[in-house]
């Protein structure tokens, strides 16, 4: 499967770029914060993870280092490959039906990195409906939201102990509540750019956005909102 260039989006740098802009090699530097322990903390020992948006692994490896199974969804073949350990599907999201028979569900499912902010809302309804058909009854739904000031607090810059410096350089509206946000990662052998489309969401558009697609909050997982565990109903 072959998904074309997103529109809006574009990445620059060494290696194979994605659809969406993100660069396979950077991704493959970048390292794990505190979410494999947040969402461990949120889930039961040993539940069947489906990771929607895996890329390269980042948080795909230290979850089946602590005993979850994973079923890894990506777009790109590029990035699953670098996937060791755990089942992957080369799917969108929004096209992905494993419920169908005979009829998949998974424990957790799981749709980090900023993703539910999609610029096009149609997307995010097909994503968040994605979300909830292949949830399991008595299941959970983890999601990954931007910080309240992550489109006004620009240009930032953040030195990451590892060694690369991330710089969120800019955020212009586009129109329709859609702004193009421009971000850097400078490592000291290489540089990797990428320029994508993010809708701002308040918390009340957020549970809004949830509700359309049949989930509900159950509880914010830290204490900045960013991760949240919604479920049916």
């Amino acid at each position: 499967m072959r998904i074309e260039k997103r529109q809006g989006h574009e990445g620059t740098g060494p290696g194979a770029i994605t659809p969406d802009g993100c660069a396979v090699e950077l991704y493959t530097r970048l390292p794990v914060g505190d979410e494999p322990d947040i969402i461990t903390a949120a889930v039961p020992a040993g539940a069947h993870i489906l990771e929607l948006g895996s890329g390269v692994g980042r948080m795909t490896h230290p979850l089946l280092e602590r005993g979850f199974t994973v079923t890894a969804v990506d777009e790109s073949p590029e990035m699953l490959q670098r996937i060791r350990g755990a089942r992957t599907i080369c799917s969108t999201i929004e096209d992905l039906h494993l419920d169908r028979d005979p009829g998949e569900t998974f424990d957790v499912v799981m749709l980090a990195s900023f993703l539910v902010h999609t610029g096009d809302p149609e997307e995010r309804r097909a994503i968040l409906r994605s979300c909830a058909r292949h949830v399991a009854e008595g299941g959970c739904v983890l999601i990954q939201r931007e910080g309240e000031d992550w489109h006004t607090n620009v240009p930032r810059e953040r030195v990451d102990p590892s060694g690369f410096t991330l710089r969120i350089v800019s955020a212009e509206p586009v129109g329709d509540g859609v702004n193009s946000v421009h971000a850097e990662y400078e490592f000291p052998d290489a540089t990797w750019t990428q320029t994508f489309l993010s809708r701002p969401l308040t918390r009340d558009q957020f549970e809004e956005a949830l509700r359309e697609a049949g989930l509900r909050v159950d509880r914010y997982l830290t204490g900045d909102g960013v991760w949240v565990r919604a479920v049916k109903g």
